[in-house]
Formats: C-alpha cells, sequence, structure tokens
C-alpha cells in the first residue's frame, strides 16, 4: 500500500486522537493518558508523562472520552501497519502504536521510562520551530524484536506535523522494499552499462583492425588477417545480439501484461524441443544430452516460455560443463505437480553463490562467465518463467561434482491472478 495512503489515513484517524489527547492536556495540565501496545510482549502496558500536578479531583479525574470516538481511534491506530507517535512539549512519548514500537521510534529504558529515537526528537524540534510539517526518508537499524525481512536496515519515510501546546505527531512507513528494489534498478542499470560497454567497445576495436586489414591505396590487403577480424566482430555482435533479445525478454516477462491462457502442455515435447534446440553446443563439447524420468506429464501455462527455461538450464549446463560429459534431463510426477530436472557434471557452486544466482547478470566467476558467452540473464529469466507458471526453480550443486537445477511446476491450470507492478521482484525462495 502506497505511503501516501497510508499517511492520509492516519491523519485521518489522528484527528479523533488528537481530540483526546488535547481534552486529556487542558483539564489535567501535566497528565496525559497514553495506550501502548500492551499486547505485544514485553512491552509496558501504558505511557505516562509523570505524576499528576496536585489539586483539585477534577484536575486527577480522567476526562471521559466519547463511548464510541477514543476506542474506535485507538483499535484503528494498533491496527496501522504504519507506525504512529505523539510526543509532548518535552519530546517524551504520550501515544504510540504497535508499528511505531515494532520501528523503534520509540524505546522502553526501563526504570528510566520511554523516549523517542533521537532522530524522531531531532525532527520533532524542527517541526515545532518551524511550525511547517517535515518528511524525511532514513535507513535505521532493524530492531531485533521487528519480525519479517533479513535486511539489517529499516527504511522508513518519516513525516512530522504540529499539534497543539508543542505536541507533534510522528508517522512512519516502511519503505525498505522500495529501498531494496531502488538499490536493484541501480545495479540493474551499471550492469547494463557494463555488459553492452565490452561487446562495444570490442566492435569497435576490431572494426578499426579489419579497415587496416584490408589495406588503403598504399598497402596491400590482409585476406587472412581481415577474414580473422571478420568472425570476431561476428561473435562480439552476435553476443551482443543476445544480451539485448535477452533484456527484451526479461523485460516483458516482468512487464503487467498477464500470462497467455494457460494450455495444457506435454512435457515431453518440451524436452524434445529443447535436446533439439541444444544439439549444436553440445556437440562441440562431445557432451550427451539426455533424457530419463516419466513420460507423458502434463503441465499448464505458455509452451514457448517453458521451453524457453529449460532450455536456458540445459545451455546452461552445457557451458559449465568439461567436455565429454553427460547433461540429464529428468522428469517426475511430485505433489501434485511435475519437475523437471537438469542434472550436470560440471564445475559446480560454491554454497555463498547459491542464494544470488538467479539475480540479474550475477555471475560466481565472471572471467570464466565471458569465456562460455553468456549473458547473466538466462536463470533470471527461468525465474520469472517459474514464478509465472505458479511455480519455483531450485537448485543444488556441490563444488567439483555438479549441479541440479530443478523447475517446479503446477499439474493443474494456475488460478487467474492480477499481474504484478514491473518494480516488483520476487524472491524465487518464497514462491511456493
Amino acid at each position: 500500500m502506497p505511503s501516501s495512503y497510508l499517511f492520509t489515513v492516519c491523519a485521518a484517524l489522528l484527528c479523533l486522537v488528537a481530540g483526546v489527547v488535547a481534552t486529556v492536556a487542558v483539564r489535567s495540565r501535566r497528565t496525559l493518558v497514553v495506550v501502548s501496545p500492551a499486547a505485544k510482549g514485553g512491552r509496558p502496558a501504558g505511557l505516562n508523562s509523570g505524576a499528576s500536578q496536585a489539586g483539585s479531583s477534577e484536575a486527577l479525574r480522567p476526562p471521559s472520552p466519547q463511548p464510541t470516538q477514543a476506542p474506535l481511534a485507538r483499535a484503528a491506530m494498533d491496527a496501522l501497519r504504519v507506525g504512529v507517535l505523539v510526543l509532548d512539549a518535552d519530546d517524551r512519548p504520550v501515544q504510540a502504536n504497535p508499528a511505531a514500537w515494532d520501528m523503534g521510534l520509540v524505546r522502553d529504558r526501563g526504570d528510566a521510562g520511554t523516549d523517542a529515537h533521537s532522530i524522531v526528537r531531532t525532527l520533532a524540534g524542527q517541526v515545532r520551530r518551524s511550525g511547517v510539517s517535515r518528511e524525511v526518508e532514513l535507513d535505521l537499524p532493524r530492531p531485533p524484536s521487528m519480525e519479517g525481512g533479513s535486511a539489517e536496515l529499516l527504511g522508513v519515510h518519516v513525516r512530522a506535523s504540529a499539534l497543539d501546546d508543542g505536541h507533534v505527531v510522528v508517522e512512519a512507513a516502511d519503505v525498505t522494499e522500495s529501498h531494496r528494489v531502488a538499490r536493484v534498478r541501480r545495479d540493474f542499470v551499471a550492469n547494463v552499462s557494463h555488459e553492452l560497454k565490452t561487446p562495444v567497445g570490442a566492435l569497435q576495436l576490431l572494426a578499426e583492425a579489419l579497415l587496416e586489414a584490408t589495406g588503403d591505396a598504399d598497402a596491400s590487403p590482409d585476406p587472412a588477417a581481415a577474414r580473422r577480424f571478420a568472425e570476431r566482430i561476428q561473435k562480439e555482435s552476435t553476443r551482443l545480439g543476445r544480451l539485448v533479445s535477452e533484456l527484451l525478454e526479461l523485460s516483458r516477462l516482468q512487464g503487467a501484461e498477464p500470462l497467455p491462457e494457460p494450455q495444457p502442455v506435454a512435457v515431453d515435447r518440451i524436452v524434445a524441443e529443447v535436446i533439439d534446440r541444444t544439439r549444436t553446443p553440445a556437440s562441440a563439447k562431445e557432451i550427451e544430452v539426455l533424457f530419463r524420468g516419466e513420460r507423458e506429464l502434463t503441465v499448464y501455462g505458455s509452451e514457448g516460455q517453458l521451453v524457453t527455461a529449460v532450455t536456458n538450464l540445459v545451455e546452461n549446463a552445457i557451458a559449465y560443463s568439461p567436455e565429454r560429459t553427460r547433461v540429464t534431463v529428468k522428469t517426475r510426477a511430485a505433489g501434485g505437480g511435475v519437475e523437471i530436472s537438469v542434472v550436470d557434471q560440471g564445475i559446480g557452486i560454491e554454497p555463498r553463490d547459491l542464494d544470488r544466482i538467479f539475480e540479474r547478470f550475477y555471475r560466481a566467476d565472471r572471467a570464466r562467465s565471458r569465456a562460455t558467452g553468456g549473458t547473466g540473464l538466462g536463470l533470471a529469466i527461468v525465474k520469472h518463467i517459474a514464478t509465472n507458471h505458479a511455480g519455483r526453480v531450485d537448485v543444488s550443486s556441490t563444488v567439483g561434482v555438479g549441479s541440479t537445477f530443478t523447475l517446479r511446476l503446477p499439474g493443474r491450470p494456475p488460478e487467474a491472478s492480477l499481474p504484478l507492478p514491473q518494480s516488483v521482484e520476487i524472491n524465487p525462495n518464497s514462491v511456493v
């Protein structure tokens, strides 16, 4: 849910809460009764700004809130995923919902009471002095108690606004995922630029060498050198064309265009097509590609995409396998679905690289990857095709022995679903 929408919801709810807080401030001057997340283990059941000022019983008696507004506002605030924190004129927390505690905006100091995060206090002070709301995005250390997410930093969008009597309301939305997507996008642009620079630079140098080899008015041509440079130009241009083609394919798979109407696809036909497509690179290294496993299995989806996914796995296995070895495509029915595994006898993958192997342009060994002519996009395409078919792709590997990539697909038509926005990144390990 966009943070701007959540902030709008918070503002509406805080109109109710502000009335309660203002009433308490006026009638008791010093005492501000606060509802904090008692249901969360280890947190105080309430926050209090100090002992009540001596005086009449009227000042000591808490006001009677309207029977529906105050409990409803508190319940609504507690249900929000946006952190909401109210500070008094002395920067003491007087209202905090569970999300604010989870994000570390307010902390329990034991006998010292509670206090707000130092950045929050600084922001509140700026708002009081200027009278103008302020917004800022921060990366804060993720509190140990916060559930979900593996990132060490918590990205938050914080907005602070002034209330009456020096009070400040602070709203904070978790934008960790959008920060991660932004980093992925920056890395992607940098990687694309790097990958394009290499073949384009090579083409430029080869073209210059070819011009010299063909000679000019004062030099005799060298046909052998010209042919050699022309062959290298063809190789680099082919690599460049493949990179552009796979970028377009990946962009299409990640786009908002939904998967075509799922059709029953024979797994035997997929494997036969893949073996035919990979015959040339396999023969060049004298690698035998075999088909083993159950036959007459059926999956549902786009035959073209599924052939592309398995082809990428087999080509990857061939590229990283020594000559005169074997690549086996295995199929079997499992758990109401179908598994298509590609097993090689290659160099294997280090354990530290397994979690990132499906990222775009990620290479465990960049030097070897360039030698094989890969683009670094093949496995990313496999991941997105698997996800589009309500499946997943897994990998297991032993260094020096080989790797097994398994494409797990449902054996029944997937339920219709809304297309994902282009910014969404999917962890293949999270797809069931």
